[in-house]
């Protein structure tokens, strides 16, 4: 079993899901974000959703990261640190370390807001004796900062963003976070990057909009936690899931659809609003990418391109720092 620590604060206090919930509400279209989402049962749900035959990317990502592990691994050497921002269930850092011969050691960093994801990754990579598992409770920039600004490993840093969670950022938002991982990061460090790209819309919509009714159930728990964190007294029952491929802003959209005139209040929101009959709240964007665009998205945050590898529509990018 890894030897394993924590640091960075607890998410405990709900003062900023409050005051997100009263923004975003209150915008036109209504939206809520996607970030809140991933509370204890929206991790697990999640993880259920990407053994879905239906959801492609874990997958043709997971085969990536096996085939070519030795690969990636041995274009970083001396590799020293690994930071994974949004770990899930751990198992693509565990497939991408399994079986390598690391000599003195590689410290894995974990990032994610969710302690059931932290909790389920460093379950997963439990079986790897010789690496040091460290676990940061904060959101993506906060951990990444917390890592190297503590890290006096004479290696190179390899930051891992997989499963196409880049595209639940808009374009402007992508670009930002990917500067922000550049700038923490030193000469000879890299990112590698996991994109999905653009599929026929029957698959896409497929995707996000399961014969199970997990990604729904995924969807609606959004109003489940704001009920239980905020007083809220939404009627799960009463907004359906929807999902929409904008072909123009090559995303998919979900959406929670109201089926009847129903008022909600938020009191920890101090929101009091009503929803008309088929009005809507955005709930995630996924966006999708043409192949060179994820090359170009990189190249403007300061990374250079070094590899490419492609399965089944999706992209893993090996780009180090410039």
């Amino acid at each position: 079993m890894p030897h394993s620590a924590a640091s960075g604060a607890t998410l405990t206090d709900h003062s900023g899901f409050a005051e997100d919930v009263a923004y975003y509400l209150s915008l036109t279209p209504r939206q809520l974000p996607s970030r809140y989402l991933y509370d204890d049962l929206g991790s697990v749900l999640f993880e259920a959703i990407t053994r879905l035959p239906w959801y492609r990317i874990s997958n043709a990502e997971n085969h990536l990261l096996s085939d070519r592990a030795g690969d990636i691994l041995s274009r970083m050497r001396p590799l020293s640190t690994i930071v994974e921002l949004g770990p899930g269930s751990g198992k693509k850092l565990a497939t991408l370390v399994g079986g390598a011969d690391f000599g003195a050691g590689v410290t894995l960093h974990l990032v994610d807001v969710s302690p059931t994801a932290l909790a389920a990754a460093t379950n997963a990579l439990k079986d790897q004796a010789d690496l040091l598992v460290v676990t940061h409770h904060a959101p993506y920039e906060v951990g990444l900062a917390e890592v190297t600004g503590q890290n006096n490993a004479s290696g190179r840093t390899l930051a891992l963003f997989l499963g196409s969670n880049i595209g639940n950022f808009d374009p402007p938002g992508a670009d930002a976070l990917l500067s922000s991982v550049r700038a923490a990061l030193a000469d000879g460090d890299a990112l590698l990057l996991g994109a999905d790209l653009v599929k026929p819309e029957p698959e896409l919509l497929l995707a996000y909009d399961d014969p199970l009714g997990v990604t729904a159930a995924f969807n609606r728990n959004l109003l489940v936690r704001a009920n239980r964190e905020l007083g809220a007294d939404f009627d799960v029952g009463a907004f359906e899931h929807s999902v929409v491929w904008n072909a123009s802003e090559s995303r998919i959209e979900m959406h929670l659809v109201s089926t009847a005139k129903q008022r909600v209040r938020v009191p920890a929101a101090g929101l009091d609003v009503t929803f008309e009959p088929g009005e809507t709240i955005w709930t995630e964007s996924s966006h999708k990418y043409h192949p060179g665009e994820v090359s170009e998205m990189l190249g403007r945050a300061g990374f250079r391109p070094i590899a490419e590898w492609v399965q089944d529509a999706f992209a893993l990018m090996l780009a180090e720092v410039r």
